[in-house]
């Protein structure tokens, strides 16, 4: 491919993430769509699996790149910028409880898909792990960062991938009818904070998490991505713990066996970058005009990434992997719901 096609591929990819975004923020204006708490990222979202599903697949190949540097660069931009959202008064809100809660979270959402993955379901460890830390922290985001640990095979980071960005999207539908219950059956009380500290603990993506939170509430939305991030920066010192246990460990894969070589750790700056915006944003140094700017260009990065991560969410990777992959993700998904609704509660009640 020559440097002008390059170009085009990322302008293309680019432009078609960027129709997507700006439609899904117009639909999102319309009072039906406002009235019913659908967000403009859930809006994206769903055209974006729409378009994925049918026309995309005929033109990918043209514009992928554009679409994948939506994905991956816009999304860690669009929660870098959305520091300008938050202040150091906001994340003292979540205190001590939200880390606690974010760290159970972690460790019993992979231990439970070691446990199932590997012994009853008889996947292969590789793909257990790959899919137990994309459940666990921060959805692909995590997959990836956990693939030159594991040294998987694409297919299987293809198949993690898709089975973590299945069910973080439907976490987007199902949190707003869960926090609706919540309210009837207080399970988690405390509030729009509570549910914000529930949401961020539970959700697989980051941009999942701000579709979610946003279409319950803005207190919810601020507090549920503070966790979130919280949650995003336990990944490094996960990755270390895991790439020590895989050395020891006499049981590891024979793809990690056979070429044991150290891989360089992949650490989320775009994590600790939001958290510098955030102390800067905090000093309140910036015009207020500037600091709406930034969230106004923040809302529409951040519809972009939800946009593509839908025009690269295809139905047939996932069913040529077969129902085993489903079926562990689909668990790990029902106890981020049922058992992070249990810690949340428990901890909660403790640090109250």
């Amino acid at each position: 491919m020559t440097k002008n096609n390059k170009q085009w591929n990322m302008i293309a990819g680019f432009v078609l993430c960027l129709v997507l975004a700006v439609s899904s923020i117009q639909l999102g204006h319309l009072d039906w769509f406002t009235a019913h708490g659908v967000s403009a990222l859930t809006i994206a979202i769903i055209l974006g699996i729409a378009i994925g599903n049918t026309y995309y697949p005929q033109v990918a190949c043209a514009i992928d790149s554009g679409v994948a540097f939506s994905k991956q660069t816009l999304l860690r931009v669009g929660i870098v910028l959305y520091g300008f959202r938050l202040t150091l008064q906001d994340i003292s809100h979540v205190g001590i409880a939200g880390v606690v809660i974010d760290a159970i979270v972690v460790l019993s959402t992979f231990g439970l898909a070691l446990l199932i993955g590997t012994r009853l379901l008889k996947i292969d460890r590789t793909t257990v792990i790959l899919i137990g830390a994309g459940s666990s922290i921060c959805g692909a985001a995590a997959v990836l960062a956990t693939e030159p640990v594991v040294r998987a095979h694409s297919e299987k980071v293809t198949v993690a991938v898709s089975t973590v960005v299945v069910f973080g999207t439907m976490a987007i539908f199902l949190y707003p009818a869960l926090f609706q219950l919540n309210l009837r059956w207080n399970l988690i009380p405390g509030g729009l904070h509570s549910f914000g500290i529930y949401t961020g603990s539970t959700i697989h993506e980051v941009a999942q998490v701000v579709a979610a939170a946003r279409s319950i509430g803005s207190d919810a939305a601020d507090t549920a991505v503070i966790t979130k991030m919280v949650r995003v920066m336990m990944l490094a010192p996960f990755l270390i713990i895991l790439s020590t246990w895989l050395s020891r460990s006499s049981k590891v894969t024979s793809n990690f066996r056979q070429n044991p070589v150290r891989q360089k750790l992949v650490v989320p700056w775009f994590a600790f970058i939001f958290i510098g915006v955030v102390i800067f944003n905090s000093l309140s140094i910036l015009p207020r005009f500037v600091v709406e700017f930034a969230k106004n260009i923040d809302t529409v990065f951040l519809a972009m990434a939800m946009a593509s991560l839908g025009l690269t969410s295809h139905i047939s990777v996932i069913r040529n992997a077969g129902v085993k992959p489903l079926i562990l993700a689909a668990v790990l998904f029902a106890w981020l719901i049922g058992g992070g609704a249990l810690i949340n509660r428990t901890i909660g009640s403790f640090f109250l």
